[in-house]
């Protein structure tokens, strides 16, 4: 029997460059992380939990790009999941894939990320199934060279024990269509996600989604995805069809409750939170992270606390150090009896904020509780 792939023990990578300095722009990519984020953590999706789901908007380096891939290969044990969206190219002087970086120049490869990097993490990763989706474009002399060869870039982008999607379009037209707000392939995969596939099967898995990709795009004349796979992972059933029938549905899953559709919402807050916030745009991360804490569902302490955090550290960036002191002692109140990272973590911070606040007696008693807690833990069983 088809078994989803396990989210609590899965990672993901989204990654994407949206602005460029010498290569035309792809607005669309960055919508693209968002939506797909959504869908990953969406529970009636997969339930990707959003600590397992990282997104990388506009990285600036190479380390900045595989770093986050590298971590997430550490950490999956069941599926590795990671996505890129941007231009592709080709080095003049070789055959080689780049994955463009905001200051990359057409024909100069050395600007960019070579995919062979990503490959090697990819290879070095924990997760028994790998996952990987390219959504990328080529321009000038690289879309001549791919023209009537799109079975190459499969090829050159296979990983070991992985499952390798490509949209490997032809031009900006294709993969960016004018006016829409995704890029051509990855809202067809959008659209599969969040509707479902009639017909198909109670669990979506890789084939069936390369397949369907591949009919939809097709009739719509844009290019058709190619695929790489070993071991059998095409099989990998990813997602819930949402277009399977309702009485189909019940018996896979169990029912979706209100508190786990909260919690999909929060998890999706937060995602955009952070991207708004890697951009520079804390003033529009501020209102969205403030309504993330008001849907928090009881029970789900670790996305609150991740909530929490993230909304006092950005208050504090701007200067509202009497609201983010009142979100940390929030927290506080919440892991001040258990010792672990995410305690220290708080004790430090609100202690941090409490001195800078001139309440330097408040902050030696939360250091003095923190140092508590890890004495306790240290003479504990």
């Amino acid at each position: 029997m088809a078994v989803l792939a396990d989210p609590s023990l899965s990672q993901a990578v989204l990654i994407g460059t949206a602005s460029y300095l010498h290569l035309e722009p792809l607005p669309a990519v960055e919508a693209n992380l968002i939506d797909l984020a959504q869908e990953l953590c969406d529970p009636t999706v997969w339930g990707l939990p959003v600590q397992h789901c990282t997104v990388v908007a506009d990285p600036q380096g190479a380390s900045a790009m595989l770093d986050p891939v590298h971590q997430a290969a550490e950490e999956a044990t069941d599926t590795l999941f990671v996505y890129y969206a941007g231009h592709g190219m080709r080095d003049v002087d070789s055959a080689d894939l780049f994955l463009g970086l905001g200051g990359s120049r057409e024909g100069f490869g050395y600007t960019a990320v070579g995919y062979q990097h990503l490959r090697g993490a990819l290879r070095t990763a924990r997760a028994r199934r790998k996952v990987v989706v390219l959504d990328c474009c080529f321009s000038g002399r690289a879309a001549r060279t791919l023209a009537g060869a799109d079975q190459v870039l499969a090829a050159q982008a296979a990983v070991d024990g992985a499952y390798v999607l490509t949209a490997s379009p032809r031009d900006r037209v294709a993969l960016s269509p004018d006016g829409e707000r995704n890029t051509a392939f990855t809202a067809e995969l959008l659209r599969i996600l969040r509707h479902g596939v009639p017909d198909g099967p109670d669990l979506l898995d890789l084939d069936t989604l390369y397949r369907v990709l591949r009919e939809r795009l097709r009739s719509k004349n844009r290019p058709a995805p190619q695929r790489s796979q070993e071991n059998g992972v095409g099989a990998l059933p990813l997602a819930r069809n949402k277009a399977a029938p309702a009485r189909s549905r019940t018996r896979a899953q169990p029912p979706v409750l209100a508190t786990e559709v909260r919690a999909a919402a929060v998890a999706t807050g937060l995602n955009i939170a952070r991207m708004l916030r890697a951009e520079g745009n804390s003033r529009d991360a501020l209102p969205v992270l403030r309504l993330a804490l008001q849907e928090q569902p009881p029970g789900d302490q670790g996305n609150l606390l991740a909530v929490q955090l993230e909304l006092s550290e950005m208050l504090a960036e701007t200067g509202q150090i009497a609201e983010a002191i009142t979100v940390l002692e929030s927290a506080f109140t919440q892991v001040h009896k258990a010792y672990g990272p995410e305690a220290v973590l708080v004790c430090r911070r609100l202690a941090d904020l409490l001195q800078e606040s001139g309440n330097h007696i408040q902050a030696c008693e939360v250091l003095k509780h923190a140092l508590d807690l890890c004495d306790g833990a240290a003479s504990g069983p």
